[in-house]
């Protein structure tokens, strides 16, 4: 078989790498260093329809395929991890999980401005909350509870080391609704920030270590 790029796939690969030079490569060692969210340079990536490159048209994305996708992260990655990072989780983690299994009201208000990275003129991206203090990234050992209250659902627990956790607009919650059922138990639920209840701590400064 021959694997060659189509001319749309180069033109993506091409158009991720300026991005990279252009808008992230100024200033990249000291947003890293000061440990900043790198806010002008996703706005500039959602312009580009690059923050839900796979979402249907119909919902706001760009429609495009997978290997566009990897491409786009592979050159923005080579300059700025933190903007590929932030980058992925919301096509990824959230945009994907919206659209293969959200109802149609649930995509049409949360997936079509996670899609375009805004809303009202405002950045709009999410974050994808599985971690937390005890338990990491193991799903199946994770502790935060939904009660369900008949008309909504009570969740209470605690999340770290969320990418765009304090940046993000809407939540996936990983949470458990009925442990006797083990990992089947375990579902996902849509937070919004504004929410009551929900709070975002004071990110912890990271320690560097040297050898």
């Amino acid at each position: 078989m021959l694997f060659q790029l189509t001319e749309e796939q180069l033109m993506i690969q091409q158009a991720a790498r300026d991005f990279a030079q252009n808008e992230c490569l100024p200033g990249v060692i000291e947003r890293d260093e000061q440990q900043k969210f790198p806010r002008e340079q996703i706005m500039k990536l959602a312009e580009l329809g690059f923050m839900g490159m796979m979402v249907d048209p119909e919902y706001g994305g760009a429609g495009m395929d997978t290997v566009s996708y990897v491409l786009a992260m592979e050159e923005i990655s080579k300059i700025d991890a933190s903007v590929s990072v932030c980058m992925s989780v919301n096509n990824s983690l959230v945009c994907y999980g919206l659209q293969q299994y959200c109802t149609e009201e649930q995509k049409r208000k949360y997936l079509t401005p996670l899609a375009q990275g805004r809303k009202d003129g405002e950045l709009y991206i999410g974050a994808f909350m599985l971690s937390e203090p005890e338990a990491g990234s193991d799903a199946t050992s994770q502790r935060t509870t939904a009660e369900d209250k008949g008309d909504y659902y009570l969740l209470n627990g605690t999340k770290n080391w969320i990418t765009n956790g304090g940046t993000a607009s809407v939540y996936l919650v990983i949470a458990q609704t009925d442990a006797s059922k083990g990992s089947r138990g375990i579902n996902v639920f849509i937070v919004e920030k504004n929410w009551p209840g929900v709070t975002v701590a004071a990110k912890r400064k990271q320690t560097r270590y040297s050898r």
